[in-house]
């Protein structure tokens, strides 16, 4: 049997190209989140204020909840922490 490598664990668990770039995009977004909320140490009802989300919105993300989160809903809560998405495009290799 031959092993097949993978740049990421979305490449390997996805469909299509697309749905693992949609899944790579929403984990960076809802990590960068979680570390902004853990720097400035808020508790979870305290971040989802600052959000303008529900404290077990906030709880779902902290644990990874991937799905529940749309690239949307992710980019504004980035964005409601002060925080800036810089985009870069290039070639797929």
């Amino acid at each position: 049997m031959t092993s097949q490598r993978f740049a990421s664990v979305w490449d390997a668990i996805e469909d299509t190209p697309a749905e693992a770039e949609n899944m790579k995009l929403r984990s960076a977004l809802m990590d960068a989140i979680e570390d902004a909320i853990k720097a400035k140490g808020w508790t979870q009802a305290e971040a989802a204020k600052a959000l303008g989300v529900t404290q077990p919105r906030v709880s779902a993300l902290m644990r990874g909840k991937i799905g529940m989160f749309s690239l949307d809903s992710l980019i504004n809560m980035l964005t409601a922490l002060g925080l800036k998405l810089d985009i870069r495009i290039s070639d797929a290799a």
